[in-house]
């Protein structure tokens, strides 16, 4: 049974034990489908739509930790360039990383390795700590966001409309990670959930 002093390691860990290249695969393309999933719900504002898609990097990040949590998202990443329908809105190809929208999806790598590294060392076992990790994850995602958004419509111009819109639906979204992370370890076995040292 997991006991909350252990560290560095992913709630994957405990729910599914074991090594290999093909768990770890398995983890893997799953984690990018259920982004890919979850960038089905959307709701279509310009230039950048509101998606479900940062909250699936973020809970991918949290469930599978640093490493897989990152190959999760350049998996889904490549399946979008190939051409296969994951991107918001069912979109694809290698356009989408030179649109107004190409530094997110760029952040969610960077955005999955440290929520998934934070959460190896214990802070998806809280509410408070989960929701901090969710939130830098986030920071992760609009910094190249907005970067790459200026270039099309000016920094100030990026500011406000590549953030601001986005700041109720992505506290939500880290409200809700903050409270599923810490009862998937209580469900699956987890002696103090909420209580793990940083």
């Amino acid at each position: 049974m997991y006991r909350s002093h252990d560290r560095r390691i992913a709630l994957v860990d405990v729910a599914w034990p074991g090594t290999g290249l093909r768990r770890e695969a398995m983890l893997i393309v799953a984690g990018s489908l259920l982004v890919a999933l979850l960038a089905q719900i959307r709701i279509p504002l310009q230039p950048v739509p509101i998606t479900g898609q940062t909250f699936g990097v973020l809970l991918v990040g949290a469930l599978l930790g640093s490493r897989l949590g990152a190959a999760s998202m350049l998996t889904y990443l490549s399946l979008g360039a190939v051409g296969l329908p994951v991107f918001a809105g069912g979109g694809s190809s290698v356009a989408h990383f030179l649109s107004p929208t190409g530094g997110y999806l760029v952040g969610f790598i960077g955005a999955a390795f440290l929520v998934g590294w934070l959460s190896e060392r214990g802070w998806d076992r809280r509410i408070g700590t989960t929701a901090l990790a969710m939130f830098f994850g986030t920071l992760l995602i609009y910094i190249p966001g907005v970067a790459w958004l200026s270039l099309f419509v000016g920094f100030d111009q990026a500011l406000g409309v590549g953030i601001l819109p986005f700041i109720l639906s992505d506290m939500l979204k880290i409200g809700m990670a903050a409270l599923v992370m810490p009862w998937c370890w209580l469900l699956i076995g987890s002696d103090r959930p909420f209580s793990a040292p940083l």
